[in-house]
């Protein structure tokens, strides 16, 4: 669990819940600091949160990068504490992309393309 002054939370590294469960319904209605990090407590799997913020994965992937991603994705989350829900999917649309970055050759100059939303590809 990761304390962020008042608000604690934390994204659970457990196997994906049944689909069913992972589907957040989406309100992007404007939300406090204090709200969003509610949300993201909620969360009992990183899918769930990838669904939430409607960020495109290969469950083979997050099968393998499960723990890297949910570390790098609360760091960000530390870091630079999420506004809205925008902010927040950008803390984990980053997070997602630099997993998948890391894992190019970087002698051969390959392009990314893991992520389906990337801006890089």
């Amino acid at each position: 669990m990761i304390e962020l002054g008042a608000a604690s939370f934390y994204v659970l590294l457990d196997q994906p819940s049944p689909s069913d469960q992972v589907r957040a319904k989406i309100n992007r209605s404007p939300m406090s600091q204090k709200d969003i990090l509610q949300t993201i407590s909620e969360f009992t799997s990183i899918e769930q949160a990838l669904d939430y913020f409607e960020i495109g994965f290969d469950s083979q992937f997050i099968n393998e990068y499960r723990v890297p991603l949910a570390k790098r994705f609360n760091g960000y989350l530390i870091l630079e504490k999420p506004d809205d829900w925008f902010s927040a999917r950008r803390a984990l649309k980053n997070a997602y992309c630099k997993i998948q970055r890391g894992r190019l050759d970087k002698h051969t100059r390959s392009a990314c393309r893991g992520c389906t939303t990337c801006q890089r590809r």
